[in-house]
């Protein structure tokens, strides 16, 4: 279990009274899960963001309410001021404990690729796995060493697949990363009379929002 997360029950749903929370550093939020009827909150946006750093994104917080209700309950979504980047709202989940969710882990690679340092480059398409366990075996990200692969290795999905406590979703044969062999330079030749041969390309993928309620 994380962290506990102290809140308010939020009976007034004005906008006058929203405003009026942000501006003392609340953050409106709602409380919902299966089966269960929502529950208006606001949290400390100060507490929040820390709790969220210290204990992980997938963690499960205590969140207790100033009614004497607590709720076990995920992060599942937030918005933000376009402009300011400040939270405006949030989302929690209450879960059951003994019941599976399914979430997103983000991916971190660790160690310099065998075949980087023979001039690959490397390149990782897939940046979050899709997970499915109960909440407290949820892992808070996938760490994958990536230092002995060599150029023209590629780990997948299906390799990461095994004896674990929680299940991976996605796709076995989905590429998470491969080492590709280096480029090939534009070389100019006098009189050469053939046209350069075109670079290799390397596809690259760019690495949350409901309206407020």
């Amino acid at each position: 279990m994380g962290a506990t997360i102290e809140g308010k029950a939020r009976t007034d749903l004005r906008i006058s009274n929203t405003k009026s929370l942000r501006s003392e550093g609340q953050i409106p939020g709602v409380l919902y899960g299966k089966g269960k009827e929502p529950v208006n909150i606001s949290v400390d946006g100060i507490d929040l963001i820390k709790k969220v750093r210290d204990e992980g994104r997938n963690a499960v917080f205590s969140v207790k309410l100033d009614n004497g209700n607590a709720y076990d309950a995920m992060l599942y979504d937030y918005q933000q001021d376009a402009i300011k980047g400040e939270l405006t709202h949030v989302d929690f989940y209450m879960v059951d404990m003994s019941q599976e969710v399914d979430v997103e882990v983000y991916i971190r690679l660790e160690g310099e690729a065998v075949g980087e340092k023979d001039g690959g480059v490397r390149q990782q398409p897939m940046h979050v796995l899709n997970i499915r366990s109960t909440p407290g075996n949820i892992p808070e990200e996938i760490l994958i060493d990536i230092s002995e692969l060599n150029i023209g290795d590629v780990i997948t999905v299906g390799d990461l697949k095994g004896d674990k406590n929680y299940e991976i979703m996605d796709e076995d044969e989905t590429t998470i990363i491969t080492i590709l062999p280096p480029q090939q330079e534009e070389v100019e030749t006098e009189d050469s009379g053939e046209e350069p041969a075109e670079p290799e390309l390397v596809n690259a993928k760019d690495d949350e929002e409901e309206e407020e309620k």
